[in-house]
């Protein structure tokens, strides 16, 4: 295959992908966000201590987290189906990928939550704050460098779903790799898939890295 040929697959192979990853990653930021918060108020010695609703939200969690991508896109095809009307194409992805997503991106912001200072929060109480208060005023800010790099691991993540999803209807750059680079055995096209791949991810985490640490130096700054 000739790059004129190769060209406009790849170019539309790339804006397929960056498409599916970044609205499956707004989807994961809204619905993960709240569960990994969640998790935390919820827990022994939280603001919201509840272990019931602990206990269910991190089963969910883990099990979300424990099902294959490819399982999970395989079983959700009704589903996703019903949401958008089909389960192939770029649209129709974005539900499996939100969907595997969300219990991972969770976890890294209970994780990212649980690191910040108790005693901050005490004092917030101390002042009279709510729960809602405390979590925008206190909790958010004070972990949002942490936040951002948990959404950079999960951009790379949905980056390497996406990819997978090309072999079960969905398109992007992985749907180009097997339809065009193995099925044809190109060696060559999967070469060039490869190494777009590669730069996306790493653009990617220069980019999140980058506001991780001027979101430090901005915190280091005001206290």
């Amino acid at each position: 295959m000739t790059w004129s040929e190769m060209q406009p697959l790849l170019s539309q192979g790339t804006i397929d992908t960056l498409y599916m990853v970044l609205w499956s990653t707004l989807v994961t930021v809204v619905g993960g966000l709240p569960l990994g918060i969640l998790l935390v108020l919820t827990d022994k010695g939280g603001l919201l201590q509840n272990t019931v609703v602990n206990k269910v939200i991190g089963v969910v969690v883990n099990i979300g987290r424990s099902l294959p991508f490819i399982i999970l896109l395989i079983a959700l095809i009704p589903f996703t189906t019903w949401v958008v009307g089909t389960f192939i194409g770029p649209s129709a992805m974005i539900v499996p990928l939100a969907v595997g997503a969300i219990p991972f991106f969770a976890r890294l912001v209970e994780t990212s939550v649980r690191e910040v200072d108790h005693g901050l929060v005490e004092a917030a109480q101390s002042m009279g704050g709510s729960i809602p208060t405390i979590v925008r005023k206190v909790l958010l800010p004070q972990a949002l460098p942490s936040l951002v790099s948990g959404v950079t691991t999960t951009v790379i993540v949905l980056i390497g779903y996406s990819a997978m999803a090309g072999a079960v209807g969905g398109e992007g750059l992985g749907s180009k790799a097997v339809t065009y680079g193995f099925q044809r055995f190109d060696n060559q096209f999967m070469l060039i898939t490869v190494a777009l791949l590669i730069v996306i991810v790493t653009v990617v985490q220069l980019v999140g890295d980058g506001a991780v640490r001027l979101l430090a130096r901005r915190g280091r700054t005001t206290t």
